[in-house]
């Protein structure tokens, strides 16, 4: 099943059936989507994509929050990661699966930063999410010493894809690939 939204505008209304009735890629309605609802649940790794302060691309693997308006990864202050956002703050963020058919939650934009002294409340969320509550607080325990502090980079998305590879595919799938996939 399509996932379906309003369309009040006279494009969808030129629009055939099958596109008219699913948002197109870019739409931040997506985010309420059954597969991104699903990623942003799960207990995966964000991918974050950025430029670095040299202009090269950077790729780092980063746990994650969603607070069900923006994405909320957490850094240390005083990284090079920091400090290539604060000169470029455009990200985009994948959320993925490995298995087949995979689902992919894309996001873009620009992200905001915040520092903290001390442990930021969401990496604690989420670092007891990810290794349990015992071993996430025995870590947290160990690296709360005077003078941490860390960033709050948040991501309230303003481009927002998803693929499943049963009806939503890249937009020049050839039609032979949908079909193997069992997409239409």
């Amino acid at each position: 099943m399509f996932y379906r939204s309003e369309c009040l505008s006279v494009t969808c209304m030129s629009l055939s059936n099958s596109q008219a009735a699913s948002p197109r890629q870019g739409d931040v309605t997506l985010l309420n989507s059954p597969v991104a609802q699903r990623l942003l649940a799960a207990p995966l790794l964000a991918r974050l994509a950025y430029s670095g302060y040299d202009g090269t691309p950077r790729l780092i693997p980063m746990n994650f929050l969603w607070t069900g308006e923006e994405v909320v990864v957490g850094a240390f202050a005083g990284t090079y990661k920091i400090r290539d956002l604060r000169a470029r703050p455009d990200v985009a963020i994948s959320i993925d699966t490995a298995d087949r058919p995979p689902q992919v939650l894309m996001l873009r934009g620009r992200v905001t930063l915040a520092e903290v002294e001390g442990i930021l409340p969401e990496y604690a969320e989420m670092q007891r999410a990810g290794m349990g509550d015992e071993a996430g607080n025995a870590y947290l325990e160990a690296i709360d010493k005077p003078g941490l502090r860390m960033v709050r980079i948040g991501l309230r998305p303003t481009w927002v894809g998803v693929l499943d590879f049963q009806e939503r595919f890249p937009e020049l799938t050839p039609e032979p690939v949908r079909a193997a996939f069992g997409g239409r």
